[in-house]
């Protein structure tokens, strides 16, 4: 009795310290609700636009990383060591690029100054300042994170499960298709989560590559520099309530697939 009792004291005083540790870390998101939500009338001109340009960029941008992430995080996985260090450190270098920066690089690499910029011009894509640029910033902003987790979600398999798929019978593509996406969906759902949320907040790349059209995040900082902190935050709301579903219903398929 004494012991139950001294273990249900335990579990209380563990979680009288975790309260105080969550509100820490949701803190700027109460504070955002809290205080936008007694200005929503301030939306700051083209809001609407806004929005529906980081919609449809971030999207752009999630089914370029999936297109490019999930062939190269597969063959990742079952590389040798020196290609796996190999690529470790190239997807290093737009990781820790600061965003501004690796906006700089894209500028310089897909620009009208430069030779691949001026071809994309002469077929009416430029990437600057239009819709194209604003999907590839968010895409190189996003892919590196999207690639390691799916690495690790790929990594994470039983090789014995694909192996006798193979010996089944499977070409490599089918066994890929039916039997390690399934396996490691928990875990791409994380990444695709990482990949969504970075694109979508993207901000540093954007403002240098393709300041227009307007996403959110840019739209939020011209907001706070013409009109001030109130209908910042609202597009600030804004942007959390369209980015937050997907890392939700992906953390709750993980949790579902981990039980």
């Amino acid at each position: 009795m004494r012991a139950g009792s001294a273990q249900g004291s335990r579990l209380t005083a563990r979680r009288l310290l975790l309260w105080p540790l969550v509100a820490i870390v949701t803190l700027p998101l109460w504070a955002l609700l809290l205080h936008a939500g007694t200005t929503f009338s301030q939306l700051p001109p083209g809001s609407g636009s806004a929005t529906l340009t980081s919609v449809t960029s971030s999207l752009a941008a999630l089914a370029l990383t999936l297109i490019v992430g999930l062939p190269l995080s597969w063959w990742a996985a079952s590389a040798g060591p020196r290609s796996q260090q190999g690529l470790e450190l190239l997807l290093a270098v737009p990781l820790l690029l600061p965003p501004l920066v690796l906006g700089l690089v894209l500028a310089y690499v897909f620009g009208p100054t430069t030779g691949f910029g001026q071809w994309l011009l002469n077929l009416g894509i430029g990437a600057t300042n239009s819709m194209l640029g604003l999907t590839l910033a968010g895409f190189y902003e996003a892919v590196p994170y999207f690639v390691y987790a799916a690495w690790a979600a790929f990594s994470a398999l039983d090789r014995d499960i694909l192996e006798a798929s193979w010996l089944a019978g499977m070409r490599p593509a089918t066994a890929f298709y039916r039997v390690a996406l399934p396996l490691a969906a928990p875990g791409l759902a994380v990444a695709g989560a990482m990949a969504w949320a970075r694109t979508i907040g993207a901000f540093g790349a954007p403002i240098v590559l393709a300041y227009h059209p307007t996403g959110l995040p840019v739209g939020i900082w011209i907001a706070l520099s013409e009109f001030g902190l109130a209908p910042a935050l609202q597009l600030a709301l804004i942007l959390v309530a369209i980015a937050l579903p997907l890392p939700l219903v992906a953390m709750g398929v993980a949790r579902r697939a981990a039980r």
